[in-house]
């Protein structure tokens, strides 16, 4: 059931950051998908919203979401 969730999160994810035109909307869309992963899996919830929010904000940099 949780690795469901986990996957099914991640994709989700994946598509709501691909729809995203700004920095700040891709930073929330991985803020919440990163806490949600994290509180899904066991994690620190604040951390796994860290990490996420810096995911979104840097995946265009990266070449990720375009």
């Amino acid at each position: 059931m949780r690795k469901t969730f986990l996957i099914s999160t991640l994709f989700a994810a994946a598509f709501a950051l691909s729809a995203c035109d700004s920095d700040a909307e891709r930073g929330l869309v991985g803020a919440g998908a990163g806490a949600a992963v994290a509180s899904a899996t066991g994690g620190n919830a604040v951390t796994g919203a860290v990490l996420g929010g810096a995911a979104g904000v840097f995946c265009d940099d990266a070449g990720i979401c375009k």
